[in-house]
């Protein structure tokens, strides 16, 4: 009735399959799904983060500086700091400060050059987000 299933060291039911799956990069989520049930795994795949992710960019975006520090990256294709500091009007070291913030979330892109880095929106992860945000439609509420 059960089988050893190596990978994680554990006893699962016959019927039931085992798989992992990386929904963002530092973690990896394990789900037991019957053979029937293929959608659900295509669709966490498609999200690509998981909800401690978004607690993490939902944090990330919760100062107005740095919802416009993406507004004005999005109108652009690449920035350096000194260029958003002067639309933004804003000390260079508090400018900086949020950049870093919005990196270490990974809504924007950092290059560095010889003079000044570059800043660019990271689409694939704003897509994600977009993605997950979007599955709770019709969760709640109809």
């Amino acid at each position: 009735m059960f089988s050893y299933c190596r990978a994680f060291g554990e006893r699962t039911p016959r019927k039931l399959e085992v798989w992992s799956i990386i929904v963002y990069r530092r973690y990896t989520m394990k789900i037991i799904l019957d053979k029937n049930s293929a959608e659900a795994v295509s669709d966490l795949a498609e999200i690509g983060i998981d909800d401690e992710a978004a607690a993490r960019i939902c944090a990330a975006l919760g100062h107005p500086v740095r919802i416009r520090i993406i507004r004005q990256l999005m109108m652009e294709d690449a920035c350096c700091c000194k260029d958003i500091v002067g639309k933004l009007d804003l000390a260079q070291s508090t400018v900086s400060q949020h950049l870093k913030v919005l990196v270490q979330a990974g809504l924007i892109d950092y290059r560095p050059e010889r003079q000044s880095s570059r800043y660019s929106v990271n689409w694939q992860q704003m897509n994600a987000v977009r993605t997950h945000f979007a599955s709770f439609k019709g969760a709640c509420c109809g």
